[in-house]
């Protein structure tokens, strides 16, 4: 009888993790954070103990960004992303709301929706998109880092959990 493959306990999730070369470590970082220095800080903590104390100093290192890393951050977001069963409209209200968000900030519009329902990302993507809009530079800035780090927590934890 073959052995039965099985996915690794978030422990030896972790443990992989610490035992990744750097580089390695800090690609896979890369796709929490597009910012290089986090990503190299986070890595060169390791190893962790638990899971919590990864999610604490990718916490810590997010809040010590610098303007030019969270600059670089925000450019390595993509744009949000439908479903493809998703009504043409709200594919068009999207797309149109988030060309004007990108024109008046100069990044993609980050928000964390892992809290939420899949089917009602296509209008809370629209209406977060709106409200936003209306933001001062330097309010959505802070509003935009604030999402991108409960991202991070969120990608991170997917790699290690």
């Amino acid at each position: 009888m073959a052995a039965q493959a099985r996915a690794p306990r978030p422990a030896d999730r972790l443990a992989l993790f610490n035992a990744m070369p750097a580089a390695s470590a800090e690609a896979s970082l890369l796709t929490c954070c597009g910012s290089r220095r986090w990503a190299r800080r986070v890595a060169a903590h390791r190893p962790y103990p638990a899971v919590d104390a990864l999610l604490a100093a990718a916490d810590e290192a997010a809040y010590d960004l610098s303007g030019a890393d969270l600059d670089e951050a925000l450019g390595a977001e993509e744009a949000p992303v439908l479903p493809p069963s998703t009504c043409p409209a709200a594919y068009t209200a999207l797309c149109a709301a988030h060309d004007a968000y990108l024109a008046r900030f100069g990044h993609a519009f980050v928000v964390c929706l892992d809290a939420d329902q899949p089917d009602e990302h296509p209008g809370w993507l629209v209406s977060g998109i709106r409200s936003r809009l209306g933001n001062e530079p330097e309010k959505e800035r802070a509003v935009a880092a604030e999402e991108l780090r409960r991202l991070i927590r969120v990608r991170l934890a997917r790699i290690v959990t």
